[in-house]
């Protein structure tokens, strides 16, 4: 089959979208390198490399030199591009689709990642959410088949676009393959002695933003007296105002607040880690508890939603605006040793499930299905 992708986020997002489109593209490249694959990119000076994109064909405009431009051409004429290189079957890893695709003979799917900006609305200016529903139902309506990467997706797809369930099917993502590998001794202690990191330590991952919630993560460790220090692994945006106000305020100690860690020692992170905790209100899936898993920490995470998909039946879930839950939730596991055993235990074997081989299968056999009506 020749192959081809959306991969802008492959090149130009170092997080959620980014990953998914990253991780994808080399697991197909492992499992099936019988394919063609595609990779169409606006652009591609200053991009992320990726180890992948020498072995795809990385295809981008020949003329469109500013943003807007490339943004046409991504949009309205890539139609035309995918069916000079005889793409058999197109896929928009990330929410969208090229205009007019269903009008060609070309097979198409898009991944459709959270439907959050309507779950939520509070959190995404006006423009935003007229211009993602836009795209994000367009792109539903003319794809072959649409991909969620969770059943909480899904169930989203058919509340508020009211797609059929028969367009539907439910692929999880995985992580990195990075996370399942265990560092060396040696390895985490230079990354412990470059970040400068305590012995023991609770660890958060995630973008600090309203939704993801890290304000209530300190305002347990300080009301619960919690004194073992709060790792935060993720990029500032203008919450961070709010988090480092009452942290100012309460004189709450021993936070430390790491920036741009390679995907290559966010593992050791991790599994230095005493605890993972994510109380994120709502996620599309929550790949950072998966990353918590493999790594053989124990999880705190949300009730709802999507987690327990990604955190299983091992993980311990809260209501992550009630503080007095989350403060006995971190110290049940704290102070339980054999609690802590099982849920590392219980928490890896889950993580299984989520193994490339199995993900790539299941895209795969989707791929063949499609060209093969």
């Amino acid at each position: 089959m020749r192959i081809g992708y959306d991969a802008k986020r492959a090149f130009y997002n170092r997080s959620g979208l980014g990953n998914y489109s990253r991780d994808l593209i080399r697991l197909l490249l492992q499992f099936y390198p019988e394919n063609e694959y595609f990779l169409y990119t606006p652009k591609i000076r200053n991009s992320i490399y990726f180890a992948e994109q020498e072995k795809g064909k990385v295809i981008s405009p020949e003329k469109a030199k500013t943003g807007l431009s490339r943004s046409y051409w991504r949009t309205f004429q890539l139609r035309h591009q995918i069916e000079k290189d005889k793409i058999d079957l197109y896929h928009g890893l990330s929410n969208e689709l090229p205009k007019d695709i269903h009008k060609s003979r070309i097979r198409s799917i898009v991944t459709i990642h959270d439907l959050i900006f309507l779950r939520h609305p509070q959190w995404y200016p006006a423009i935003d959410r007229f211009i993602y529903k836009k795209k994000f139902s367009y792109s539903c309506q003319i794809a072959d088949t649409i991909i969620a990467i969770s059943q909480q997706t899904r169930n989203d797809l058919l509340e508020y676009f009211q797609i059929d369930e028969r367009k539907v099917e439910v692929i999880y993502q995985g992580c990195n393959h990075v996370f399942k590998h265990f560092l060396a001794d040696d390895e985490k202690k230079k990354i412990k002695e470059k970040w400068k990191l305590p012995d023991e330590y609770i660890l958060y991952v995630g973008t600090i933003e309203e939704r993801k919630n890290l304000l209530s993560v300190i305002k347990s460790l300080h009301l619960g007296k919690i004194t073992i220090p709060l790792v935060v692994v993720g990029k500032q945006t203008k919450y961070y105002k709010k988090v480092k106000e009452y942290i100012d305020k309460h004189a709450v100690k021993h936070i430390y607040f790491l920036r741009e860690v390679s995907v290559l020692e966010l593992p050791g992170i991790y599994q230095m880690a005493s605890l993972f905790i994510y109380p994120s209100v709502f996620e599309g899936f929550g790949i950072p508890i998966l990353e918590a898993l493999y790594s053989r920490i124990p999880v705190i995470t949300s009730k709802g939603g999507c987690f327990k998909e990604a955190g299983g039946e091992s993980s311990i879930y809260i209501n992550p605006m009630d503080v007095e839950e989350m403060i006995h939730a971190i110290q049940s596991i704290l102070k339980d040793e054999e609690l802590r055993k099982d849920m590392v235990d219980r928490g890896y074997e889950h993580a299984q499930q989520f193994s490339d081989e199995q993900i790539a299968r299941k895209v795969v056999l989707l791929y063949d299905r499609l060209c093969n009506e």
